[in-house]
């Protein structure tokens, strides 16, 4: 589905703030409330919009601890293998496969070293897992969602 000008800035109203109503987001991209939810129904139907969530401090729940792990992995392990391994640890916020030397990066909160270090022994135990290499968050010096509106800034 190819987003026009109308989708992008709906998407981006929608990232800042998904429980605007349709009616506040007509009013800022000059739509209907009825037009502007077919538009959002579509959207979704499409899978541009994947679902609307609540998006938590990490400090406010308690995990104040965050890191990096880069896992280097046993020959021929594959993507899913690894995803699969890492799909049941609550403590992963995202991972992917990157190139260079590891194999994958995984990015883990935790409410505190100890934790961090239990997560980091988990991990290491892998069955796929040959070693770990871990850095450790000090502060975070951007944090932006990536909205639709950023796309208005292309070349």
């Amino acid at each position: 589905m190819r987003l026009d000008r109308v989708d992008e800035r709906i998407i981006s109203i929608l990232g800042a703030d998904a429980r605007m109503s349709f009616a506040e987001i007509g009013g800022q991209v000059g739509l209907s409330p009825s037009a502007v939810k077919r538009r959002v129904d579509r959207l979704v139907d499409s899978g541009a919009v994947r679902g609307f969530t609540v998006v938590v401090e990490p400090q406010a729940v308690g995990w104040t601890t965050e890191a990096f792990i880069e896992l280097y992995c046993r020959a021929r392990t594959s993507p899913g293998e690894i995803r699969t391994g890492l799909s049941a640890y609550p403590e992963i916020t995202s991972a992917c496969t990157v190139t260079g030397e590891a194999d994958a990066i995984v990015q883990v909160r935790a409410r505190d070293t100890r934790h961090l270090e239990e997560v980091i022994e988990r991990i290491g135990a892998e069955p796929f897992v040959v070693r770990t290499k871990s850095t450790l968050v000090l502060s975070r010096l951007v944090d932006q969602p990536i909205l639709a509106g950023s796309a208005e800034n292309r070349s």
